[in-house]
């Protein structure tokens, strides 16, 4: 393993991302339909926010009872991708080293970073993704 690999070697390319007028149905189906936990909130490539799937759950449990058909009727016609993601998000470029994302997500407690080059997102790095490729080298 080079001290230097950059995360543009694991990071993922092929993105799910939302636009703030997508609603929270559509996130979650995005969320089960793709086995992911974190979809970036974009403004035509350029990255505004973070939605995760915690997110969602948060929000959900928060506020109703305990009918869960209630529950999501009640989120998803209450609030917007716009108030719920995360907008104050860290980003990296793709030449960043993985070691330095790994520091980064365990001193911060992120559990995905989007990686954007010349102010347009190119990429995200999840914990996943260097999970796989700590695993793949032992």
């Amino acid at each position: 393993m080079r001290r230097d690999e950059p995360i543009s070697k694991i990071m993922t390319t092929d993105l799910v991302t939302l636009s703030i007028t997508d609603d929270l149905v559509t996130a979650e189906k995005l969320f089960v339909e793709h086995k992911i936990k974190h979809i970036p909130v974009v403004k035509g490539k350029k990255i505004i926010g973070m939605l995760s799937y915690t997110d969602i759950q948060r929000v959900s449990y928060s506020d109703v009872s305990d009918d869960e058909t209630s529950v999501d009727s009640f989120v998803y016609n209450t609030f917007s991708i716009e108030q719920v993601m995360a907008k104050n998000i860290i980003v990296v470029p793709p030449y960043t080293p993985i070691k330095d994302a790994a520091e980064l997500l365990t001193k911060k407690g992120f559990h995905a970073l989007p990686v954007v080059e010349d102010s347009e997102l190119v990429g995200i790095v999840t914990t996943r993704d260097l999970v796989k490729y700590l695993v793949a080298r032992l």
